[in-house]
C-alpha cells in the first residue's frame, strides 16, 4: 500500500495482497487511460469535469468539485416522482425539477450572494393550501421552462441568477419512470420478484433490488450532456442513491455510449453507508458489482471510497479491477460522525486523484 499525506488528510492507493499462485482476478477488458488516448496533462489549466447523479449525493460531489475547478457540468437524473417535483410533473407534464434545483444550489458560492440564493431556491412553503411543500426553486425553474420553452436555456438562466459555479443539465428532456425488479417487495412473499414502479417507491422498498430500467427504455439524451461528457477531462459518477440516482444515467443509450467513448478518465465515488431500502446491507464492493452488471461495457479508472467505510479492502479491489479501476481510499466523511460527505475533504480527495492520475495542478 502506498500513502500520501497533505494538510487535507491522506489518500491511499490500495494495492491487493499477493494471491496464491494459480489464482487471479480477470479485469474488465479495459485499457488504461493513456491507451484510450486521454488528453496529455495541461499545465496550469483547470480540468473539465462532468458529475452525474441526483439528489443529495450529487450535491455533495458538486459542492466539492466547485472548489477545484471552474469548468464543471452536472448531468442530473429526471425520474423523480415524489414530493414537490412529483406534483409539478403530474400537474404540468414537466421534467421533475427537484434534483436540478439541488444541483444548482450546491453550485452556489460561499459569498453572501451565493448562500442567500442557495437558501432561497431551497426554501419550501409552509401552508394549509396547495402550495404547501413546494420549493421556491422548483417553481422558478418550471416558470422559466414555460416562458422560454427550452430546458437548457432556462437552467442556464437560473444558474446565472444564482452565480452558480458550473452548469446544470438534465440527462434527458423526457420525464422518465424508474422501474425495478425487487425480490421480497411484499414482506409476505419474500421469495417473489415483483416489478416496482416509481423512483420514490424504489428508493424505499423493503425488498432486495435486482435491477432497474427506465420507461421509455431508450430515452434520448440531452445533446449538451452528451457533448459535455465527450469533451471532459474527468467524469465523476456518484455518490448518491445507487439504483435511483446513479445507475439511471447508464440506462440512457446515448449517454452510456458517450461515457464509453469519452477520452475522459472516470471516477466512481462510493457512498459512506448503504441506503435504507434500496441498498440495505450492500457492501462497497457490491455497489461496484451491480453498477457493472447494468453497464458491462463501461470501464472505470478510479473507485473512491472513505477508508473507514471499507471493511474488506481486498474484495473492493477485486470488484474495481473487473471494471479496470484502481481503488483510492481517503477520509471524506464529516468529522461529526454523520454519514455525509465533507465538501472540503471530498474536494481534497478529488484533487489528489486528478493530480495523481495525470491531470491538473494543486487545489485552489
Amino acid at each position: 500500500m502506498t500513502e500520501r499525506t497533505s494538510r487535507f488528510g491522506r489518500l491511499r492507493r490500495v494495492v491487493p495482497q499477493a494471491r496464491p499462485e494459480g489464482t487471479s482476478v480477470e479485469p474488465r477488458t479495459a485499457r488504461p487511460a493513456e491507451a484510450r488516448g486521454a488528453r496529455p496533462r495541461r499545465r496550469g489549466a483547470q480540468p473539465k469535469v462532468v458529475a452525474l447523479g441526483g439528489g443529495m449525493g450529487l450535491s455533495a460531489s458538486l459542492a466539492a468539485l466547485r472548489r477545484i475547478t471552474g469548468d464543471l457540468t452536472a448531468v442530473v437524473t429526471v425520474a423523480d416522482d415524489g414530493g414537490s417535483s412529483g406534483r409539478l410533473r403530474d400537474e404540468l407534464g414537466v421534467l421533475p425539477p427537484g434534483d436540478l434545483r439541488k444541483a444548482l444550489a450546491a453550485l452556489c458560492g460561499d459569498d453572501e450572494w451565493g448562500q442567500t440564493w442557495a437558501r432561497v431556491v431551497q426554501h419550501r412553503f409552509q401552508s394549509q393550501g396547495e402550495i404547501n411543500g413546494h420549493a421556491v426553486g422548483n417553481l422558478l425553474i418550471v416558470a422559466l421552462w414555460e416562458q422560454l420553452g427550452d430546458h437548457v436555456q432556462a437552467l442556464d438562466l437560473v444558474g446565472k441568477l444564482l452565480g452558480a459555479h458550473g452548469r446544470v443539465l438534465p440527462m434527458s428532456a423526457l420525464p422518465l419512470e424508474l422501474q425495478a425488479l425487487v425480490r421480497g417487495h411484499d414482506p409476505e412473499r419474500p421469495d417473489d420478484v415483483d416489478t416496482v414502479r416509481g423512483q420514490a417507491t424504489v428508493a424505499l422498498t423493503p425488498g432486495e433490488v435486482q435491477s432497474v430500467h427506465l420507461v421509455p427504455a431508450d430515452p434520448p439524451a440531452v445533446p449538451e450532456a452528451v457533448a459535455a461528457v465527450l469533451d471532459a477531462d474527468w467524469v465523476v459518477l456518484g455518490p448518491g442513491s445507487w439504483f435511483s440516482s446513479v445507475i439511471p444515467h447508464l440506462l440512457v443509450p446515448e449517454l452510456l455510449d458517450a461515457l464509453t467513448r469519452t477520452k475522459a478518465r472516470r471516477v466512481l465515488s462510493l457512498n459512506l453507508v448503504p441506503q435504507p431500502g434500496e441498498t440495505a446491507g450492500f457492501s462497497p464492493q457490491r455497489h461496484v458489482e451491480v453498477l457493472g452488471r447494468h453497464a458491462p461495457k463501461l470501464a472505470l479508472d478510479v473507485v473512491l471510497a472513505d477508508e473507514a467505510a471499507v471493511p474488506d479492502r481486498d474484495s473492493l479491489i477485486e470488484a474495481a479491477e473487473r471494471l479496470g479501476a484502481a481503488v483510492e481510499l481517503a477520509p471524506v466523511a464529516r468529522p461529526d460522525g454523520t454519514p455525509r460527505h465533507d465538501p472540503e475533504l471530498l474536494a481534497a480527495a478529488y484533487d489528489r486523484i486528478f493530480r495523481m492520475h495525470g491531470r491538473i495542478g494543486p487545489w485552489r
